[in-house]
């Protein structure tokens, strides 16, 4: 018997990149035609520019045009709701983050990473307000949020009951010195791996992009992962989970070939 499975999705971090050219974008390709070419080869790329400020409701449009059916974008929220001292008071925020085209995207925007800074701690009561203010609709499209702690003070029961709630996965930062959240809280899971190195023509070696495979393929199983430590001591009911993984920082020359090498693992085996 087939163990049902969630949609996995293997990404990067946005696609304008110079040292790209020549190394994942052949010679002399149009750079107005690098997104196009990028989701031919990837499930997903995280659109980082959200972050740091707005975007036209033309660029969403063209995005959502220049890619293929079934391709999926995750977006970063912006760091003037996520960086502020009281959350609570970001309503007024998010609301203006929605109505600013992201929606644009349609059927194929994924989940909205609200990245925190590492000086960021877990307040329960400030930081559930912020959960309240998160939409589960737009427009009639479902929304997925993930959350992004850096900080040791989130590695708590508390918050991971508070995630569960709420719906609302906890991006696990892999590969990396920030915090690592890896329990299951929503019915999706958003992983950023960041230990690409240029020494790895894959940017990992093969066996790492094995496992990394594996454990994307017990995700979307609705499992954890043996080899990663929950923080809350009871998991979550099992069921098929989308899986959403990007190749993220690290050695970002290889990102690229590194993504692709885990997708061709993941649709060598089903």
């Amino acid at each position: 018997m087939t163990t049902p499975r969630g949609t996995i999705r293997v990404g990067i971090g946005g696609w304008v990149f110079e040292p790209w050219r020549g190394a994942f974008y052949p010679d002399k390709w149009p750079q107005k035609r690098e997104l196009e070419y990028a989701a031919q080869r990837l499930g997903s790329i995280e659109i980082n520019g959200t972050y740091y400020g707005s975007q036209k409701p033309e660029s969403f449009a063209r995005w959502h045009a220049e890619t293929p059916d079934h391709f999926v974008f995750a977006v970063k929220g912006s760091r003037y709701i996520t960086n502020r001292r009281v959350l609570a008071e970001a309503g007024a925020s998010i609301e203006r983050f929605f109505a600013g085209g992201v929606m644009e995207l349609k059927e194929k925007l994924g989940p909205i990473n609200w990245q925190f800074m590492p000086t960021k701690q877990f307040d329960p009561d400030d930081f559930e307000a912020f959960l309240k203010l998160l939409p589960n609709t737009v427009n009639g499209v479902t929304i997925r949020h993930a959350v992004e702690v850096r900080h040791d003070s989130f590695r708590t029961p508390d918050f991971i009951a508070l995630l569960r709630h709420h719906g609302v996965a906890a991006i696990v930062a892999a590969d990396s010195d920030y915090t690592k959240i890896a329990d299951l809280t929503a019915p999706f899971v958003y992983a950023r791996i960041m230990g690409t190195t240029e020494a790895q023509p894959e940017g990992y070696a093969p066996a790492e992009l094995d496992h990394w495979a594996q454990r994307a393929r017990t995700w979307a199983e609705g499992a954890m992962p043996g080899d990663l430590e929950p923080v809350a001591p009871d998991p979550p009911k099992r069921q098929p989970r989308d899986v959403f993984l990007y190749v993220i920082s690290g050695d970002k020359v290889r990102n690229p070939a590194a993504a692709m090498a885990l997708t061709q693992r993941l649709a060598a085996k089903g």
